[in-house]
């Protein structure tokens, strides 16, 4: 496995960082990857002194010397044997870098090529337990509301995605939905004989972003899946953001997917862990 990341300079400073935690937690499985991380991120790791991280480590440049532009190649990168297989960018919604050209389209080729991209610590987490095998605490989706959001485009393949995944998603607490994506969802679960399977919020351009944002800053909402279409020009793309950067306040425990392929390997793997 190929394993692409990078931390925000105030995630990953001290023992106790999100990044220094994160990889402490799933060394067993990252001593056996190769883990391409971006100048001062592999610094932190190697000053942290973790068993066995160092031989797993390549360093690339610091990000201003273009550390995250080699992390968006590698992205793209037409060989399989050469691509990264996740992205783990943990971000803190306050760094000033993280809307700075090659942090955004690292996230945007990773939408285009269906490829994890984590930007939480809760996100990142999960990836690597579901990578692993590894189960997720019991009755956690049980205690949790998930969003469902999608692009205009991508709305068919959401419904699709939830009509495969059905049974999973109605592990959840709770869903709840944006515009038109909830009422197509709606009309896909009553034929299931669900009934008010899940809640509409308003239109993504009229506020229903904005909304699940203050979900997620309030502890009402755990995770987004988000089925962004990178390919066209969003005139609401502040309120995009917005939802975004709201995981990202609370990224301990707020978990976002950005495409259908993601996705739909998050589900196959969670329905496959004991």
């Amino acid at each position: 496995m190929k394993v692409g990341l990078a931390a925000s300079r105030s995630l990953r400073q001290g023992a106790r960082s999100q990044l220094i935690r994160l990889v402490r937690r799933h060394a067993p499985l990252l001593r056996q990857a190769t883990v391409f991380a971006v100048g001062g991120t592999c610094d932190a790791i190697r000053r942290a002194r973790l068993p066995g991280m160092r031989e797993a480590l390549v360093r690339l440049p610091r990000g201003f010397e273009g550390g995250l532009m080699r992390l968006v190649a590698q992205v793209v990168e037409a060989r399989p044997e050469d691509a990264l297989d996740l992205v783990i960018y943990l971000l803190d919604p306050n760094d000033p870098t993280s809307v700075f050209p090659e942090a955004q389209a690292l996230k945007r080729q990773c939408v285009v090529h269906g490829k994890p991209f984590a930007s939480t610590f809760a996100g990142a987490d999960e990836w690597l337990r579901l990578v692993a095998g590894r189960s997720l605490p019991p009755r956690l989706l049980a205690a949790q509301t998930l969003a469902l959001v999608a692009h205009d485009r991508l709305k068919p393949d959401m419904v699709a995605f939830a009509r495969r995944h059905f049974a999973l998603l109605s592990r959840f607490k709770a869903r709840v939905a944006t515009g038109t994506t909830g009422g197509l969802l709606q009309a896909m679960a009553r034929k299931r004989g669900a009934r008010d399977w899940i809640a509409p919020m308003r239109s993504g351009p009229m506020g229903g972003d904005a909304q699940i944002a203050r979900m997620l800053l309030e502890g009402a909402c755990d995770r987004v899946i988000f089925f962004e279409d990178p390919l066209v020009a969003r005139e609401h793309e502040a309120d995009i953001q917005l939802l975004e950067r709201a995981a990202r306040v609370v990224g301990e425990r707020a978990v976002c997917l950005n495409d259908p392929a993601s996705a739909e390997r998050w589900a196959r793997a969670l329905s496959r862990a004991p």
